[in-house]
């Protein structure tokens, strides 16, 4: 069945794409959002980085702890790397909002347990945030051909 009604919103959405006004604004909107993600990725990756301090303070005290933030200052110098080109650091940005639900989930269930301080799930809270504002701004797949 043909309907009037439904051509005649094709053919508006198709002059709204071929406009150049349209076009710009969503150029604007793509730039804003990978000055976002680029912002992001600057404070995640300092903070990160932040945590070489008690790491240090820490490598005798509580080893296990030390291990753990060599890793997360380690992916803070590739998050401060991935702002030149986010949309070839796909996968690193994809993996610190993964790992970042993971240790939440992690963290949150031993809080929950009893087994760590409850305390600890301002650190939940901090994880997941990364975690969706990463997966929230990660650059779209390119598509190749």
């Amino acid at each position: 069945m043909y309907d009037a009604r439904g051509a005649g919103e094709c053919r508006r959405m198709q002059e709204q794409v071929a406009d150049p006004a349209f076009q710009a604004a969503g150029q604007w909107r793509s730039m804003n959002r990978e000055l976002a993600l680029k912002i992001a990725l600057a404070a995640v990756g300092l903070l990160f980085i932040a945590l070489g301090y008690p790491m240090l303070v820490f490598i005798r005290q509580a080893p296990a702890l030390s291990m753990q933030f060599s890793l997360y200052v380690t992916l803070g110098v590739f998050l401060l790397l991935a702002i030149r080109n986010p949309s070839a650091s796909r996968s690193v940005i994809a993996f610190t909002a993964w790992s970042s639900f993971a240790h939440a989930a992690l963290m949150g269930t031993q809080a929950c347990c009893n087994m760590v301080a409850r305390g600890e799930l301002i650190g939940v809270a901090v994880l997941v945030v990364i975690g969706a504002v990463f997966l929230a701004l990660a650059p779209a797949k390119q598509l190749v051909g």
